[in-house]
Formats: structure tokens, C-alpha cells, sequence
């Protein structure tokens, strides 16, 4: 392989993800005002799987690399980057590229990782925990004291509000469909946990919150949605993250007047890349400042060789990995 190439997961027609595959694309240079990294992991999202089979709402052109989240050193820097050198151990993102050898980052988008922390640890992090602060903090205004109903919290996203939820004071009710996923959930501080999966999930909601819900994290959408729109207490908020159950649900606007309730949106990545960019990075300098401090955990539950990407695609596609999916990648 020479220098002008290098080792990447490539998506050159949109279609299911068994489709993809690891070859060769062009080695990136950064422009002004970014970064080339080297990338050693890269976290996988479910937004990720959605972009890889043309299913979001942007389509990148083809052909690209997957992957918007990566960890690694910056190995060359774009026109007017003062910020960092190369060689910094640093988190880059993007909408696409993180499944390669080398990937940019906007280096005003780029986080230095504290030592003592690894690759597997660092890739990943940001998107979800920026993700669930934002909704949190920023469109929910989320209060001490108040219940945070978290569906699909075992998944990358959920688990990752069940923590900031407990560092933000709330009382955290997880909702996942396994022992084991609840399990995980409770021990990373959710009081309680329901089966939603269950027929009468409902009501071992309402007994462990007699007074409703305050705040609903949904990043699953489908069939789960309305029943938890129902459980809100007066002025609750229902945050909409995403929809990792497949399909959009549609709620009835009743419940909202009925309740004096708020269906609230969340797209952390317009917030952070296009409308509130300073707000973004600020909460995200909170956010390595609490993980420095050890309140945040950010393990990865799940690893995977970069020749066993497929694997790691069905695994978050599938709902079926607890926590976060990192990509190995060199």
C-alpha cells in the first residue's frame, strides 16, 4: 500500500450493510482549519449504520468511509491550526471517515484526550455523552430531583444519559428488553429499570413514579414512544434523540394539550456544527472535565477488530450490544 492510500471501510453504493467493505480509499489531507489523524479506534453509532445504508436524512456522496467518531494522534495539520501539535492524542469526529487508517477532524471540533485515558475509552465518547447533555441540560432544562425515564438504556446513547442523568441529580428509570441490559443500566446508576418490551410495562412505571415522568430520553422511537408520552407528569418533555426501533412514530396532539407537555427535539450535530458551535464546545469541555474526574465511566462494551467491522455494524444495527461499540482499527 503506498502513502497515497490506505486501509478504510468503503461505501460506494448505498444498500444493506453486508455490503460494505474493507479495501482502500485516499489517503485524506486536512484543509485549513483541520486535522489528519491517525486513527487507532473508532466508536459506531446507530446513526452511523443509517448513513452507511443511505437511510438518514443527509446522504453523503458517494463513494465515502463510515464513521463519525474516532481516537488517535494528529499526524499532520491544515493551514492555520494552532492548537495542537502533531502527535497529540486527540478525539476527532466528522460526518463521515472514521472507519480508516487516517481520517480529519475540524480542529475546533477536536479534543485533547487526558492521559490515563485509552483509545477504546476516548472513541466513542463524545458523540453520546454531548448527545445526552444537550438534551438534558439544554433542551430539557433538567432539574435536581426530577424523574428522567431513559428508553433503549443500554444501548450506546441511553447508557450514556443514564449516567449524566445521575450526575445531573434526577432519579433514572432505565427501559431496556434484557435482565442483562437492565442490569447494566442500574449499575451504571439508574435507580430502577422496567421491561418496555413487557404488555403492562406501564404500570410498573407508574408504580415506580406514581406522579409520572419528568423527562423522557427516546433515542428509540417506534411503538415505544406514545406509551412513554403517556406516562409524562404535567409539563413533562419528550426529548426525540432518534428512532433505533426503525420507524417514526406519530403521537396524537391531545396528550400534549392534555398534559401541558413538550415534544422537544434534539440534533446535537446541527447544534454543535452549524447553529450553537461555542455552546457545543463548551459543553463538551464540561463533559472531559467530569470524565477527568472520574463521573463519567466511558468503557466501551464491546471491541472489535477492524477486520471484524461487519460485526460490529450487526451488533449496533441489532440492537444486540450493551454500551458502546468501538472499531479497533490500528
Amino acid at each position: 500500500m503506498s502513502e497515497a492510500t490506505m486501509r478504510a471501510v468503503v461505501r460506494s453504493e448505498f444498500g444493506p450493510l453486508e455490503t460494505l467493505s474493507l479495501g482502500t480509499a485516499p489517503r485524506p489531507s486536512p484543509k485549513a482549519g483541520e486535522v489528519l489523524i491517525r486513527v487507532r479506534a473508532s466508536g459506531l453509532s446507530f446513526l452511523d449504520t443509517l448513513i452507511a445504508q443511505g437511510k438518514y436524512q443527509v446522504k453523503p456522496p458517494l463513494p465515502f468511509v463510515p464513521g463519525s467518531e474516532f481516537a488517535g494522534e494528529v499526524a499532520e495539520l491544515g493551514d492555520g491550526v494552532t492548537s495542537f501539535a502533531v502527535g497529540d492524542r486527540v478525539i476527532g469526529s466528522g460526518f463521515t471517515g472514521g472507519l480508516a487508517d487516517y481520517a480529519v477532524s475540524p480542529a475546533s471540533g477536536t479534543l485533547a484526550i487526558p492521559d490515563g485515558l485509552g483509545w477504546h475509552e476516548a472513541a466513542g465518547f463524545r458523540i453520546n455523552y454531548a448527545t445526552g447533555y444537550h438534551a438534558l441540560v439544554d433542551r430539557a432544562e433538567a432539574k435536581v430531583g426530577e424523574t428522567l425515564l431513559v428508553l433503549g438504556a443500554a444501548g450506546a446513547t441511553g447508557a450514556a444519559a443514564v449516567e449524566l442523568g445521575r450526575e445531573l441529580g434526577l432519579k433514572v428509570i432505565a427501559a431496556a428488553s434484557s435482565p442483562e441490559k437492565r442490569a447494566f443500566a442500574e449499575a451504571l446508576g439508574a435507580q430502577a429499570s422496567v421491561d418496555y418490551t413487557a404488555p403492562d410495562w406501564r404500570d410498573a412505571l407508574k408504580a415506580l413514579a406514581p406522579g409520572g415522568i419528568d423527562i423522557v430520553y427516546d433515542p428509540v422511537g417506534g411503538a415505544f414512544s406514545e406509551p412513554a408520552f403517556r406516562s409524562l407528569a404535567w409539563k413533562g418533555r419528550h426529548l426525540v434523540v432518534g428512532f433505533a426501533a426503525g420507524s417514526i412514530p406519530a403521537l396524537p396532539f391531545n396528550l400534549a394539550l392534555l398534559k401541558g407537555a413538550s415534544l422537544v427535539g434534539v440534533d446535537a450535530a446541527r447544534f454543535g456544527m452549524v447553529h450553537e458551535p461555542a455552546q457545543s464546545l463548551a459543553n463538551n469541555q464540561t463533559l472531559m472535565d467530569w470524565l477527568i474526574a472520574g463521573r463519567l465511566k466511558s468503557a466501551p462494551g464491546q471491541v472489535y477488530p477492524f477486520t471484524r467491522f461487519a460485526d460490529a455494524f450487526a451488533a449496533v444495527a441489532g440492537r444486540t450490544a450493551v454500551g458502546r461499540v468501538v472499531v479497533e482499527v490500528g
